[in-house]
């Protein structure tokens, strides 16, 4: 009997690879252990521990990635910032730790409502940033409004209390032809944050909204889905 090896090669099955000889090998075994820690450490330095979603040092990778790629493909790139409203009276009446909670709750909420293809990002405080490739501003509006109503419809549980967490939403999409920077393209996404802020807040706006003539599967699933 043999077994292959790397090269192609076969060697019989009676000789080890392991200098060690023995049931076990504590070389093959102190690999495994490294790759295990190295990927827990890639996994660190791009996710939020908090929240579990991805942190702000991906976000800005993964925006320079997608709207590249949104050139190079033709399709669009859309990108939602949301705010969670009055953070900061949240935190002073509930305390930091309730606060943290409320992020957490927040961000679950929002990862139970993309594709597998989106990106959701803590984009810094309470601050989120979802990444949608291939995405049109049509159907990242309609995505922004079902995350605003389901912050309202689920409320949560605080020392027997029924505490609503809002958020405001500001929406854009990048277009194939855009030649503007990530910096750029996220700044004019702020804008639109800012005037849901602005606005009376728990509400979402956006560019100008040119519907799209094609609309792809993915968002048609997403334009479907129940508010």
């Amino acid at each position: 009997m043999t077994k292959s090896v790397a090269s192609g090669s076969e060697l019989p099955a009676s000789l080890s690879l392991c200098p060690v000889h023995g049931d076990s090998c504590p070389f093959a075994d102190e690999v495994v252990r490294l790759r295990q820690e190295v990927q827990a450490l890639n996994t660190m330095v791009r996710v939020d521990e908090l929240t579990g979603l991805y942190n702000y040092r991906h976000f800005l990778q993964s925006m320079d990635l997608e709207m590249e790629r949104s050139r190079r493909s033709g399709h669009p790139v859309s990108l939602i910032l949301l705010d969670i409203d009055h953070f900061k009276s949240f935190n002073d009446h509930w305390g930091h730790e309730v606060g943290n909670i409320a992020l957490a709750h927040v961000a679950r909420i929002i990862s139970n409502s993309l594709r597998r293809l989106d990106i959701p990002c803590r984009y810094g405080g309470e601050e989120f940033a979802i990444i949608l490739p291939d995405t049109s501003l049509h159907a990242a509006i309609k995505l922004a409004e079902r995350l605003r109503v389901r912050l309202v419809g689920s409320p949560l549980q605080v020392e027997d209390q029924s505490v609503v967490v809002t958020a405001s939403f500001g929406v854009d999409c990048l277009g194939s032809l855009e030649q503007i920077d990530a910096g750029a393209f996220v700044a004019r996404v702020d804008t639109w944050l800012y005037q849901a802020k602005d606005t009376g807040r728990n509400c979402v706006r956006h560019a100008p909204d040119r519907e799209e003539t094609h609309v792809s599967k993915d968002e048609r699933d997403l334009l479907l889905g129940d508010l």
